[in-house]
């Protein structure tokens, strides 16, 4: 389970991923689901195109200014405070959803094949893996949540646009007559979709709020009797990436940060996979 994070979450899964792997412990082969939310649903369709994943982290190394990635100021605290505000006294979590739903079909943001265009730069392969892929959105107007995979009548590039479409940020998504926007809207990890897997590896690129972790509990509790095993970025990762997850320029940081973690975690990963 890939887990949401913005541009520097990308950067700290893919070199978190290449640590494992040249630890020998190699997740992304040998797993038979990959489930993705938001900047993880990007790293979703980067590894499993069949490219080393030396190859993708090194591009999260390149200078910012060599990518497609679009800067986007944004304070972090402030932006969950906003949400927050919006969702209050909703009457359920679809109420919620789609309260931020219409929040971001309203916003003013880049035109929205700016955006595709970028999301296509990020992805090596414009075509759904033969292996299993499960990325998360929302519906921006009915506040359903849902997932996609090679089934889904919905491209790749698309899936993988809605999943990354951060509300007020980014436009939702067209496709199929619907809007879609940032699956991490539901939850940043949606770990329960990983439910009748022996094991489950989950990946987070940033420190989780108080709410945020509540939320993961009750999605593990979804997946016994899998072994479980939470892979969280920590204080220093959050340092090195600093306040803004939608930064470009962060992007080296934290890609090295997450292989320090990466490195630091690969014995008990490996064990734990194996």
């Amino acid at each position: 389970m890939l887990a949401g994070g913005g541009v520097t979450g990308i950067a700290w899964e893919l070199g978190f991923l290449s640590a494992l792997h040249d630890a020998g412990a190699d997740v992304v082969a040998s797993a038979d689901l990959v489930l993705g939310t938001s900047a993880g649903a990007a790293v979703g369709a980067q590894v499993t195109a069949g490219v080393p994943l030396e190859q993708l982290e090194a591009l999260q190394l390149a200078p910012a200014e060599q990518s497609k990635e679009i800067s986007v100021p944004l304070d972090i605290e402030t932006f969950r405070k906003e949400l927050a505000d919006l969702v209050a006294g909703a009457r359920d979590p679809a109420d919620a959803r789609a309260r931020v739903g219409r929040m971001a079909l309203a916003a003013e943001t880049v035109p929205e094949q700016v955006r595709r265009d970028v999301i296509a730069a990020r992805l090596p392969s414009h075509e759904w893996p033969d292996r299993r892929l499960v990325l998360t959105a929302v519906d921006a107007e009915t506040g359903q949540w849902l997932t996609f995979d090679k089934d889904s009548a919905i491209s790749l590039v698309d899936a993988t646009a809605a999943s990354c479409a951060v509300p007020g940020v980014w436009p939702p998504v067209s496709a199929n007559g619907h809007r879609y926007v940032d699956g991490g809207v539901r939850s940043f990890t949606n770990a329960d979709l990983a439910a009748g897997h022996d094991r489950v590896l989950i990946v987070v690129p940033l420190v989780l709020m108080d709410e945020q972790r509540a939320l993961l509990a009750e999605e593990m509790t979804q997946l016994a009797p899998g072994a479980i095993l939470v892979a969280e970025a920590d204080q220093a990762s959050a340092e090195a990436i600093g306040p803004n997850p939608l930064d470009p320029a962060a992007r080296a940081a934290a890609a090295r940060a997450g292989r320090r973690q990466g490195t630091e975690l690969a014995e008990t990963v490996r064990q734990f996979w194996n």
